[in-house]
Order: C-alpha cells, then structure tokens, then sequence
C-alpha cells in the first residue's frame, strides 16, 4: 500500500485527473503484449521534465517502485508494475518541440507516437527510419527504450542509430542531457547509446533529438517462392553479400504462409513453403539495378518464382497482418525475437526445425532476415501443463543454440521481464556485475523500473 503522505505529495503536484489510484483505472495499465498482469498501485501523468524530476524524488523518499511506461505495445513486460508502486505513464507528453529541416532534426516528447513523426517530417522531405509493427500506436519514448527496429533495420538500422540526444531525469532525480544536436561529437562518454535500450531501468526520457534521413526517391519491391527453407535461407545469404543493401528483407516459413493463405487463398503460389518480401530503395536507377541483382541472387535450385513487384505498400500490409493472426493457430503464442549472423541463418532454421519437432510443437517462424533477426513462434494451449513444460525446455535449447552460433536473445523486443532469466547465457558475470554497478549510480535506491533486464536470485 502507498504511504498516505506520498499520495498527498503527489496531489499537490498533479492535477487530480492526473492521478489514478482507482484499481479499476489502473487495470488499464497493469499489462502489456506480453499479456502479463501486474496492476499497479497509482498511475501518474507528468507533462514537464521538472514533474517527473519532482515524482521520482518523492519515490525515492518513500522507497516507492517507479514503472515508466509508453503505449503499452511492448512484448518483454519492460513496462509492467511488477513490484506494485506507481506506473509513471509518459502518454501526455505528445509536443513537437522543434522540426530543424535544415538539420535533419526533430525533437520531441516520449510520448509522441512513431506514426506521429513520421507525418511531421515527410512535408519536409524525411523520415524517421524506425518502423517496428506497432508503429501507428507506439511513442518514441517506448521505442528509444527498446532500441525498437523493424523490416527496414537492415539497410537504416535501429532507434539507437537515429538518436542524436536525449534530456533525461536519471533514478537519483537528477536531471541530465546526452549526446549533441549535431550529426559529429565526441565529448564525454556516449550516454545516449547507454539509455537507449535501458528499457527505463537508468532514467526516464523526457525530451529526444531524432536525426532524420531524406525519403527515398523511389521504391521497389521483390517477391521469391522456394520450395523449403534450406534454399531460401541460401538466397538470403546471396542476397546479403551483394553490395547494392536491400532496405528489408523480410523471411517468411510455412506456418506463416498457411496462416496468409487462410485468409488470401489465392495470393501464393499452392507449392511455396518460404518466402522473401524484399524492398529495394534509392535513386531509380540504383533501383532498377538493385532489384536485377537481387533476382539473380535468388536463382537456387529451390527457387518456384521470383519477381519485382510495385505495390510495396500491400505487401507490408500482408506482413504485419501475420502477428495477430497466430491466435488462429494457438490461444498463446511465446514470442522471441532472436539474432544470429546472417550466414548462420541456414543452420539456424535447420536445427530449430528439428527442435520444435522433437518437442512436439508449432512453430511459426518471420521476421527480419536481412538482420538474421526471425521471429520464433512458439505456439501452445497454456493451460495444456505439459505442453507449456515441453516449450520451456525447447525455449532453452533455442537459446542455447543462438548463442552457440554467435548470435544474442534479442534483436529488438529487449529483455524486460520475459528474458531476463537467460540473460546469463549471453553476458558473462564480471560484465553483468559492472552493468549493475551503473545502475547503482544512476539509481542508487532501485526505485526505477525494478528487477527487468537482470536475472533474479
């Protein structure tokens, strides 16, 4: 239960329609994609910096847990209450501080929506390359949290590669700046890429300067059929060893195919059992010469068909349909969002093939494979025990195998609450002793989004 005089405190600060302590308004905001529940205790809405410096230092008083929050649209429970306490929700802060053409810069609010930047800055001539599937519904705040990517992370990058700089209060209520507006700087440690991905375990964003890059002038797109997934995962290789970059390549398996098929019986060929959807950017003739090379790259003797294709735009529609469609399959759905090198790729889908097998379980696999980062679906009945027991342990080994190969347990989606108890299978203690060590010094009393991201004793 909240201490009374840590209510009061808070009342004097916000509005009363800025705080929630109601269980059944805070319900809203006691889950996430994961579809955990943790409802917290009060749900507060700063809309400056100098509130949210004034709400963390009352839960450092009262040794009070603090959950910064986004949209919601997470899939690792990184913004669930957890340990109770007070769900600090960003949502209110939505201004457009500033749109710099002339510098390829936008600053901005955490709660400003992706789709939101993208509409402000395409007048001008630009986009923000970001562009994970919850776009239309997810703040820069969640994504920066992330370090969020998406289909075109492979030519653009993640969110970590467009963050000029960053206004932060840290968890000992201190406020900070990071980084620079400018494209070159080299001053001090880069703390900027140290908060982005920090899942709000350091300090909460409450201003981002975003760099920008110009829109393309023209687009293409690439569809190819094969017949299994050894020979499409061979022509993700070629493709990615040509020296024209293709902005996505996205891989799609069986599963995913059959779940298309269900609802656009006639939109692939009946023999396909992977796919490519690949879009090629640029000038048009670095287009045109991009999309022949990618086509000769996808000749194998696995190929059924492979042509360019114009309507990009449906194709990306078809793409992002798949997520929410698993449920057809399955009323739960263990989501991982993997990265192993791109030539290990084969090996990879071959090996994962045979572990969902052995365990005896569906497995719809897409995702991002010019990054090497696929999407494993694992699809179970969760009050099924000993299918849920059989996924635990086939969950093991395919991290175990990602590691063996070189590869990290997420691409994207973060750790939060739902990896954490496989994060020693990647970092090794003496690392993951210094990076609790840095949380210490940004957040001496653990009041900031407690537990996520480090395994628990």
């Amino acid at each position: 239960m909240l201490p009374a005089e840590l209510l009061t405190d808070l009342r004097s600060l916000l509005a009363d329609e800025r705080i929630f302590t109601d269980p059944v308004d805070c319900y809203a905001y006691a889950y996430d994609n994961s579809r955990k529940i943790f409802p917290p205790e009060a749900v507060v809405f700063p809309v400056t910096s100098h509130e949210v410096q004034a709400i963390v230092l009352l839960c450092n008083k009262h040794k009070v847990s603090l959950t910064p929050r986004g949209r919601g649209t997470g899939t690792a429970g990184a913004c669930l209450a957890e340990q109770g306490g007070i769900t600090l929700s960003l949502e209110r802060m939505v201004k457009v501080l500033k749109v710099d053409a002339a510098n390829r810069v936008i600053v901005a609010e955490p709660g400003v929506l992706n789709q939101s930047i993208q509409d402000v800055a395409k007048p001008h001539g630009f986009f923000w390359p970001p562009d994970p599937s919850s776009a239309a519904f997810s703040s820069i705040g969640g994504n920066i949290a992330t370090s969020a990517g998406g289909p075109h992370a492979v030519k653009y990058g993640t969110t970590r590669e467009h963050v000029l700089g960053l206004k932060a209060v840290t968890g000992a209520g201190d406020i900070i700046k990071t980084g620079c507006y400018t494209t070159k700087g080299v001053v001090g440690y880069d703390l900027t890429r140290l908060l982005v991905g920090s899942e709000g375990t350091l300090a909460v964003v409450t201003e981002a300067t975003l760099k920008l890059t110009s829109l393309p002038q023209t687009i293409s797109g690439v569809t190819a059929h094969f017949q299994d997934t050894a020979t499409c995962a061979a022509a993700i290789v070629s493709i990615m060893a040509l020296p024209q970059l293709p902005s996505a390549l996205e891989f799609l398996d069986s599963g995913s195919l059959n779940l298309i098929r269900r609802h656009f019986p006639d939109m692939l060929p009946a023999e396909s059992n992977a796919m490519l959807m690949i879009e090629v950017d640029g000038s048009a003739r670095d287009v045109a010469d991009s999309v022949t090379a990618i086509l000769t790259a996808c000749r194998n003797n696995g190929l059924i068909q492979a042509m360019q294709t114009i309507d990009a735009a449906n194709l990306w529609k078809t793409r992002k349909a798949l997520s929410p469609l698993l449920r057809d399959i399955a009323p739960k759905k263990i989501n991982e969002d993997i990265v192993v090198p791109v030539n290990s790729l084969p090996e990879f889908l071959d090996r994962l093939a045979h572990l969902s097998t052995h365990y005896e379980l569906a497995n719809v696999n897409f995702g991002h494979a010019g990054n090497g980062n696929i999407h494993v679906n694992l699809l179970i009945n969760p009050d099924d025990q000993d299918e849920a027991r059989r996924a635990e342990l086939c969950l093991n080994e395919i991290f175990d195998l990602v590691i063996s190969l070189n590869g990290t347990l997420s691409g994207e989606h973060g750790i939060g609450r739902e990896k954490r108890a496989f994060v020693s299978k990647e970092i090794d203690e003496t690392t993951m002793q210094l990076m609790k060590d840095i949380k210490m010094v940004f957040d001496p009393n653990n009041i900031l989004n407690p537990g996520k991201l480090f395994p628990q004793p």
